[in-house]
């Protein structure tokens, strides 16, 4: 197979459909390293997922965005290759590599051809653990990020979420940007870098899976290549953080014909018995595109906004159930009372039976859709390790769901939904708001 037809081949297999998880095993690799493993025999091909617990999170005071950039750097040159050489390798091997950080880790993303792995497990071994840090390649990437911050500095979504989470977490590092600022990430060294990389990317709190054409045996020489030489320790992980929300609506001036709003309150974490409940009772009040209640109210009845969306965010530290909403700066201030008033109405009155089922039919019918690919399903299956879910949560999910009764939702939305805490933070200039 000729070079091209190799890179034709990974590009395309986003489309090549490929079995859902259904068997997943637990495999310690000989160096010791636990991961989980779904074979998939049908297409030549292998994808790696792994996380490490940390972020963004950990940047030191002064160094925001340094977890962003050491993530950003690890293809930019490693061990004996530049970032030419090493793009030309990756090139040549017709893999695909994908690193990032967001508040609670890094991940690790591979997809390879089966036929390449070895190599391919080699290449990336060098990224994780040798990056180069070269100053050519760090002044290339500072300035690709500081265009980045530029560029959040007037989008209203970023400004609304930044703001919000400085109100929700003005003690902890949730509040940080994660891409950091001007005056942070133009102070990033190569020694700054090295150290934080060091403590960044440790064996001690990985998660890992692989999917996809390879046995266990074969699955553990890649783990192992990648993961074992990873440094044992780490920066220290951050408290859970209270959360400081007040209830009011909070407005950051920004000179728009419309108004963009982010809001919530206090959430569920992961693993509380009641979140798959709320998971269902979401679909039903803002998680429904055209079905959802605020999308009825505020949209299809009043012709107030092209979007409006609620989402369950629970995260590591701090579960939040968040919000958004567009709307013409006259207007904004009806759509905030209209999710008021349907935040109290779910919490007062509960769902009825036709939107259970409405809610339950599409979750469950949706999800396998999700398992479309080796590396979606590796995505998965480390997110399921991550919120500590069983290894068997992908066969008992769709059940999970469709024993959720009334009473449930009920229950779950007098407990989660508190229309008065609801904070708001609006970015624009809405009239009747201060």
């Amino acid at each position: 197979m000729t070079r091209l037809l190799l890179i034709i081949t990974v590009l395309l297999v986003g489309l090549v459909p490929a079995r859902a998880a259904t068997e997943i095993e637990e495999v310690v690799t000989p160096d010791g390293i636990t991961f989980w493993l779904t074979e998939e025999p049908s297409i030549p091909i292998v994808s790696l997922e792994i996380r490490i617990e940390g972020g963004s999170s950990l940047d030191p005071i002064g160094k925001e965005g340094l977890a962003v950039m050491v993530m950003s750097l690890l293809e930019e040159g490693a061990g004996d290759l530049d970032n030419t050489e090493f793009a030309t390798r990756l090139e040549e091997l017709a893999a695909a590599f994908t690193f990032e950080a967001n508040r609670d880790s890094v991940t690790i993303s591979a997809t390879m051809l089966r036929e390449n792995r070895q190599d391919v497990a080699e290449l990336l071994r060098l990224a994780v653990q040798e990056p180069r840090f070269d100053a050519d390649a760090l002044q290339r990437v500072t300035a690709q990020l500081l265009s980045i911050i530029r560029s959040e500095e007037t989008n209203p979504d970023r400004i609304a979420s930044q703001r919000f989470f400085e109100l929700a977490f003005p003690d902890h590092p949730y509040a940080r940007p994660t891409n950091g600022t001007f005056d942070s990430v133009t102070t990033f060294t190569t020694e700054d870098l090295a150290q934080h990389h060091a403590e960044l990317l440790v064996q001690n709190r990985v998660l890992v899976s692989v999917v996809g054409a390879v046995s266990a045996e074969e699955a553990s020489a890649l783990v192992d290549t990648v993961v074992s030489d990873l440094p044992v320790g780490g920066l220290a992980l951050p408290e859970p953080a209270d959360i400081a929300l007040d209830g009011g609506v909070h407005v950051f001036d920004l000179p728009s014909p419309q108004s963009d709003a982010l809001f919530g309150h206090v959430g569920l974490a992961r693993d509380d018995p009641d979140f798959i409940p709320a998971f269902v009772m979401n679909r039903i009040l803002g998680g429904g595109g055209f079905t959802s209640r605020l999308t009825s109210e505020v949209r299809e009845e009043r012709g107030l906004t092209y979007g409006i969306s609620t989402f369950l965010a629970p995260l590591e530290y701090a579960p939040l159930y968040l919000g958004s909403v567009s709307s013409a700066n006259e207007t904004m201030a009806e759509a905030i009372e209209i999710v008021r008033a349907e935040w109290a109405r779910l919490a007062d009155g509960g769902v009825t039976e036709q939107e259970l089922d409405a809610a339950k039919r599409f979750l469950t019918g949706a999800y396998p859709l999700r398992f479309d690919t080796n590396a979606k399903i590796a995505d998965i299956l480390v997110g399921v390790q991550a919120g500590e879910l069983g290894i068997d949560y992908t066969q008992r999910r769709n059940s999970l769901i469709e024993a959720v009764t009334l009473d449930d939702v009920s229950r779950v939305a007098r407990r989660l939904l508190d229309a008065d805490a609801l904070t708001f933070v609006v970015v624009g200039q809405p009239e009747g708001l201060e």
